[in-house]
């Protein structure tokens, strides 16, 4: 039906289970070569939602994803992700998903359904006007996600959305709409597949772009990131050979004593400065 939206579209290949195992995987690799020409299409929007999202965090705000399901899940893995990849604190990002953090490994029945309840959760936290709200929903339409971004409108705080169909009622109540249209899924209706993967590519775009322009990278590096484990601490000690041109030996005691590469490397520059 040309009504239904792309996202419920049925899929450009029938007879899924008499393909070969390879004729699976090939094909399921075709669709997903075609979601990065669909983001590009759409960079402009992303653009203005990246900018509005920065100028708010410079002012000390911050910056929340909502979304059920598929979505509420990687909504909720990109903001977990902010903190140890950019040292922020764990508030600067936030992740809520419909149904709570159980929902993350189990659906939580008719969460998605209750338009009241993202605000609700969106209160404990004290979200106000300085922050920003994206909502995540592939098909655009769910109630949950809707809610909220009523909500925050009425309480003059920007909203985007990250979504898979145009016009959708999730556009029409967010100030910042993505709408990143992939075509049908592989298997129809599953929008984990090809509407996920662009979530969580934009998503990708977003928290990166607004890391680097609040200062959170140096060149091309991490320099903020927590030292978590040994991989992590190993990588900090590299960073701080490579830009400081010192042995291995040194550079440990400087990110020990000093528990940050950025520190580390701040701290080592003004004290070897010219006098």
């Amino acid at each position: 039906m040309k009504n239904k939206p792309t996202t419920e579209q049925a899929s450009n290949y029938n007879n899924l289970e008499k393909m070969s195992t390879s004729e699976l995987l090939t094909n399921i690799n075709t669709e997903d070569k075609t979601v990065p020409n669909a983001i590009e299409k759409v960079i402009p929007s992303i653009k203005k939602l990246v900018d509005i999202i920065h100028a708010k965090m410079q002012k000390g705000g911050r910056l929340f994803y909502i979304g059920a399901g598929t979505s509420g899940r990687l909504g909720v893995l990109d903001a977990s992700e902010c903190p140890p990849t950019y040292g922020v604190s764990d508030n600067w990002v936030i992740g809520l998903i419909a149904g709570g953090d159980s929902a993350l490994r189990k659906a939580v029945e008719n969460a998605e359904d209750d338009t009241e309840l993202a605000w609700k959760n969106l209160t404990s936290y004290n979200i106000s006007d300085k922050d920003v709200l994206v909502g995540i929903a592939a098909s655009g339409t769910t109630p949950y996600v809707i809610g909220g971004l009523k909500k925050a409108n009425e309480h003059n705080i920007v909203t985007g959305c990250i979504v898979c169909n145009e016009n959708s009622p999730v556009s029409e109540v967010s100030n910042y709409p993505i709408e990143i249209v992939v075509g049908p899924e592989f298997v129809t209706g599953s929008t984990r597949m090809k509407s996920g993967t662009a979530q969580k590519l934009v998503l990708n775009m977003i928290s990166t772009a607004v890391m680097i322009k609040l200062g959170r990278v140096k060149g091309n590096k991490m320099v903020h990131m927590q030292l978590s484990n040994n991989k992590l601490i190993n990588r900090g000690v590299l960073m701080i050979m490579d830009e400081l041109h010192i042995d291995q030996g040194l550079a440990s005691l400087l990110l020990e004593k000093h528990k940050s590469v950025k520190n580390a490397l701040d701290n080592y520059k003004n004290e070897n400065k010219p006098k």
